[in-house]
């Protein structure tokens, strides 16, 4: 076999191997993302939403509940609602350490997120120390570190802290949420500086968690506080 067929071979085997792959249904990746076209043309996508906490409505606008009660959040961008495909990917990258899936969603979530303010930081929403332990990593420092490296934005995961241990959210009702986030979140005074944050986190289910973080930061003196997400539940 001559030098040109060899090296031609070369480069169709190295394509193949090392062309991106689903991480959903492990088909061949399109455009350069570990996400098929069928996968991502599924993407739920959340096109109309409360823009204080991103719930999905008809038409933007605020929702009732943020009407009534005015929450600490300026403004929420929830990239998709929760649902396929991204039912699947949370779950591996929040539970089980899976990286490239937290990696793919950060890379979904910048493209959406390049037309929002520019906040003067992002700041992840942080695990308390205990539960850093048992895990062994943080997924919105995870998912926030690609974030801040697209968008060239500053990250700054030490001006807020989980000071108290809480109850697993996902075990509680609305109420309980709340009640389980009191004086959970304190923030460094490091952060009266800022004028403007965007927390960074991967679900919002109630908000009941970056609620309580935004309040934290703006006792310190932000002056406005953003919310980036994932995905919100319906």
């Amino acid at each position: 076999m001559d030098a040109l067929k060899v090296d031609g071979w070369y480069r169709w085997a190295s394509t193949l191997l090392l062309a991106p792959r689903c991480l959903v249904c492990r088909e061949r990746g399109a455009n350069g993302v570990d996400l098929c076209t069928s996968c991502r043309k599924q993407l739920p996508w959340n096109r109309s939403s409360c823009l204080r906490c991103g719930l999905p409505m008809p038409a933007p606008g605020e929702c009732g509940d943020c009407l009534r009660r005015s929450p600490a959040l300026t403004h929420t961008c929830a990239v998709f609602v929760y649902g396929f495909p991204l039912d699947r990917l949370i779950p591996r990258f929040k539970f089980h350490r899976d990286l490239a899936a937290g990696r793919l969603m950060a890379e979904l979530m910048a493209g959406a997120l390049g037309s929002t303010p520019r906040p003067d930081a992002i700041v992840p929403v942080p695990l308390h120390a205990r539960r850093m332990r048992e895990r062994g990593y943080d997924q919105a420092l995870e998912l926030a570190r690609p974030l801040a490296a697209t968008l060239d934005l500053p990250l700054r995961s030490d001006l807020l802290q989980r000071v108290r241990a809480t109850a697993p959210q996902s075990e509680l009702d609305a109420g309980q949420r709340q009640r389980n986030l009191a004086k959970a979140f304190a923030a460094r005074n490091e952060a009266t500086p800022l004028r403007h944050v965007a927390l960074v986190d991967d679900v919002m289910t109630t908000g009941a968690t970056l609620e309580a973080a935004a309040r934290a930061l703006r006792g310190a003196g932000v002056q406005r506080v953003d919310a980036w997400v994932c995905a919100r539940a319906p």
